[in-house]
């Protein structure tokens, strides 16, 4: 078992699953999305991403790809949230929060598909 494909894996998988996390709830109500589970699925699609650059495949840029969109779509949400509560102070409002989890949303398909290209890449593999 080869130790950096099994952290390299289970960091896309976590991404997926914290942003999953994040994403499950009413969509216009601020309190079942919490900006501490936005804060983990920021860190986390970050690590992974980092950890894709090393990959010089076809599939590694793909992979890539996928996780710059996902941050792309992260960094957006952190934005909007930060600007709406701290600068304009507008607050959470059911607008707000809409537009957040969207891009965090958005974000998930970045990460299924990272994970659908992780479960492509193994069943190829020969041994």
């Amino acid at each position: 078992m080869n130790p950096e494909k099994v952290v390299f894996g289970f960091f896309i998988v976590l991404a997926l699953t914290l942003n999953f996390g994040f994403f499950v709830g009413e969509i216009e109500n601020p309190d079942h999305h919490n900006v501490w589970e936005l804060f983990a699925v920021v860190v986390v699609n970050l690590i992974a991403t980092v950890l894709k650059f090393g990959d010089r495949t076809q599939m590694g840029a793909v992979l890539l790809a996928t996780s710059l969109v996902a941050m792309l779509q992260l960094v957006a949400a952190v934005l909007v949230w930060g600007i709406t509560v701290h600068v304009t102070g507008t607050g959470l409002t059911p607008a707000v929060t809409s537009s957040i989890v969207s891009l965090t949303g958005g974000a998930m398909i970045a990460n299924v598909v990272s994970v659908v290209l992780l479960v492509i890449e193994t069943v190829m593999l020969k041994r």
